[in-house]
């Protein structure tokens, strides 16, 4: 068995580049951009006036004038007035362009208007007060986004400013998840006292689905030729496997042996962790990448969680970083291995991100994981982990 440290190192030391493709910008939500969005024009494009209110020449202000005559009413998207005549003002509102006779924006809540005549009663008016001016933001040709980010709303929207239309983003792998096992039936079914619903491929597309990736389901039974006839046409066919049961010490459990014999290379298989022991991953030279995880669901969502996650958000560019949590009971797991306790997760009255113990009846407690939202990961050095100590958490939503 190996450390789940060096079964990572392993993992993310092989990448996958899955290429780019262009999207339409209202399509691309929670992808990782490809290119950088730079300002097709000055942002704001022209001096845009941010309150509703009146425009008035700060030098008039300065020097004692508080009444001016409404000389005219600019909307937003109107071309800006032209009025040049001493001691006026004009109304203009949120989003219109700042005529060049005028500098300083003064609220309505500010002023008093009366037969055409604005008094302005606000003591402290400064000059170019309410104005976003022009390229003030940015300037033409600069990048207002760069490659690499995860597109959030914010940046389709601006996206949707500088007139992108089209978006270059990473593009999405191409998966099949396989389910092994003739104890294993359809949703649909009703299975006998000795078989069961599949699940395990379901939450595995959940994870993927928080992606945007749409994988391809399989189920294939437990015959060696079956598998390996099924599995030559997946490696051929898709840039990553997630198979799910199979890979233990039984009779039963081929794929080890099946990969191997279709050029997959195996550069894990037993990792020294406590649930998800059996975990194999392999790869083939510049050609697809499998995880092979345990049949028992609390094993195959730790390793998905642990292991799968992490390298996609690599490979796809996603931006993570550790995340750790201050336990809040005591433990004790005397096997020395690395043990992943389930956890949930609260904020206490200062703020401290906590996780309380969620204990269950072993890897197939499959229904104690909804009441989980995480997983705290324990070194394998120590037997006892008290209260108040911090350690790193995976996450499952």
């Amino acid at each position: 068995m190996i450390s789940v440290t060096e079964t990572e190192q392993k993992i993310l030391g092989v990448y996958r580049d899955f290429g780019t493709e262009s999207l339409s910008f209202r399509e691309t939500l929670g992808r990782i951009l490809a290119e950088d969005i730079c300002a097709d024009r000055d942002l704001p494009p022209y001096d845009r006036v941010t309150m509703d209110g009146i425009a008035i020449r700060y030098s008039e202000y300065a020097s004692g004038m508080r009444s001016f005559r409404v000389a005219g009413i600019q909307a937003a998207g109107e071309k800006p007035l032209n009025i040049e005549e001493p001691g006026t003002c004009i109304e203009i509102m949120t989003g219109a362009a700042m005529p060049a006779a005028f500098d300083t924006v003064v609220r309505y809540e500010d002023i008093r208007i009366e037969n055409g005549m604005v008094t302005i009663h606000y003591p402290e008016i400064k000059q170019k007060h309410n104005v976003h001016y022009r390229g003030s933001d940015k300037q033409k040709g600069c990048i207002v986004v760069q490659a690499g980010a995860l597109i959030t709303p914010a940046i389709i929207g601006i996206a949707a400013s500088v007139g992108k239309s089209e978006l270059m983003v990473k593009k999405m792998p191409r998966v099949a998840i396989l389910s092994t096992g003739d104890e294993l039936v359809d949703v649909k079914d009703t299975p006998n006292e000795w078989q069961i619903r599949r699940s395990n491929t379901y939450v595995l597309e959940g994870f993927l689905r928080k992606f945007g990736i749409r994988p391809d389901l399989f189920h294939i039974t437990d015959q060696p030729e079956v598998i390996k006839a099924q599995l030559e046409k997946c490696l051929a066919a898709y840039d990553i496997l997630l198979l799910s049961g199979g890979i233990s010490m039984g009779k039963f459990d081929h794929l080890p042996e099946v990969l191997t014999s279709l050029g997959v290379d195996c550069l894990v298989h037993k990792v020294n962790q406590r649930p998800g022991k059996p975990f194999w991953f392999g790869a083939k030279v510049n050609g697809s990448v499998v995880f092979a995880f345990p049949g028992n669901p609390v094993s195959a969502t730790l390793c998905m969680v642990r292991y799968g996650v992490p390298w996609l958000q690599k490979c796809l560019g996603h931006k993570s970083q550790s995340d750790f949590a201050v336990l809040d009971g005591e433990i004790t797991f005397k096997p020395n291995m690395t043990w992943f306790q389930q956890v949930r997760l609260h904020y206490d009255a200062s703020g401290v991100l906590t996780a309380t113990p969620n204990t269950g009846n072993g890897s197939g407690d499959f229904s104690n994981l909804a009441e989980s939202d995480a997983f705290m990961e324990l070194p394998a050095e120590k037997e006892k982990f008290s209260r108040g100590v911090a350690y790193r958490i995976w996450r499952l939503n």
